[in-house]
């Protein structure tokens, strides 16, 4: 039986500028969000009391909490303290999986310091992050990833859960769906339609029935909530796609200037593929409209594709197929799938790899992630 530990940062960004501003410490700061166009990227404890999250727009954050304080974000200085976390999970095991700058998976049922006592060792953990760096983090430990990530939620902030086997099955049956990390609020929904509100409600179904009415991931679903997951601590990563976004600071609508601005994104994916060796036959366009609408388009090609002029030729083409825009653009992105290194030996996950998994979060618009990405 493995023995796994799910560390998560609390409130990351937040803490971080917390403690780099002390006149900051105990205020309600949203990062990366400003009232106007922005996003909140992280939420203080402080500002999450009044029901500030991320990827909720400045202006909702300004209006439940009139005194929030709007801190730009400093990505170099995450990706800094991310990494002395890092470097601390690899004192007690090298089977350490980043989620994101903030969050990891370990295996420590072998571990360095020779422990057999998993709690001990993410109590330990804490402890080293807390003198390293002046943050706390939560800690959840269990016998798969699953449980140990529904741990790690359980006591936040500055909490460690353990959940045993034998107390594993009544945890799960007794946790309400909303609270099943890889079910979302729609999932959510269609399952409280269909009569399921909590574990034990999953576990009543047949797999046939969670497999018509959630496809594959009915089958995890089935298997999760009987304890079962078989997924490992994975040090590997193969690279599905590559791409750039950039947001403007005034919403485009004229062709001639999407396209314009669709050249230089291409040369900056045309770029980055080229330093990695990589070429792909899919080619995806991204459109956030200025009311946050989000349009993606795609095309495959028979042949590989890399060079920028093909990009902004196939992008361009996206741009009018089916129909040009119809509204105010205000972000624009390409990315390259289908990549040509499935053969290739998969690559160490490192922090530059957790930082892309991050930046999916949708930060403010006056700081696209395009500019900030490893």
């Amino acid at each position: 039986m493995r023995k796994i530990i799910h560390v998560d940062m609390d409130a990351f960004f937040a803490s971080v500028e917390q403690h780099d501003n002390p006149l900051l410490k105990g205020k309600a700061i949203a990062v990366g969000g400003g009232e106007n166009r922005g996003v909140v990227a992280a939420a203080s404890y402080e500002a999450r009391k009044f029901g500030v999250h991320s990827a909720m727009s400045g202006k909702i954050a300004k209006q439940k909490c009139p005194h929030l304080i709007f801190v730009r974000p400093h990505f170099e200085r995450y990706r800094e303290v991310s990494g002395q976390i890092m470097d601390i999970f690899h004192e007690y095991t090298d089977l350490v999986e980043p989620m994101s700058l903030d969050e990891a998976y370990l295996d420590v049922t072998e571990n360095k310091v020779g422990n057999v006592y998993a709690a001990k060792i993410a109590k330990s953990i804490k402890q080293k992050i807390y003198d390293t760096t002046g943050l706390t983090a939560s800690a959840g430990v269990s016998f798969n990833k699953f449980l140990a990530k529904i741990a790690s939620d359980m006591n936040k902030p500055n909490g460690l859960k353990v959940i045993l086997p034998d107390d594993a099955q009544v945890v799960i049956e007794k946790l309400p769906i909303e609270k099943f990390h890889g079910i979302g609020q729609k999932t959510a929904e269609r399952m409280r339609k269909l009569g399921i509100h909590n574990g034990y409600d999953i576990r009543l179904q047949e797999l046939d029935f969670l497999e018509k009415h959630f496809g594959k991931a009915g089958t995890f679903y089935y298997h999760i909530v009987r304890c079962i997951d078989e997924r490992a601590v994975r040090t590997e990563w193969v690279r599905k796609s590559l791409g750039a976004e950039e947001t403007f600071d005034i919403d485009i609508i004229e062709p001639e200037d999407l396209i314009a601005q669709l050249f230089v994104i291409a040369k900056t994916v045309s770029n980055r593929l080229e330093k990695r060796e990589l070429k792909g036959h899919t080619v995806t366009l991204k459109i956030k409209y200025h009311d946050f609408e989000l349009k993606t388009r795609s095309k495959t090609f028979t042949n590989w594709v890399s060079e920028p002029e093909e990009l902004l030729q196939h992008a361009t083409q996206l741009l009018y197929i089916p129909e040009l825009p119809h509204k105010p653009v205000r972000l624009l992105g390409i990315s390259v799938s289908n990549l040509n290194n499935e053969e290739q030996t998969p690559q160490k996950l490192s922090l530059s790899v957790a930082f892309d998994l991050q930046l999916k979060l949708p930060f403010n618009d006056q700081f696209p992630p395009d500019s900030i990405r490893a």
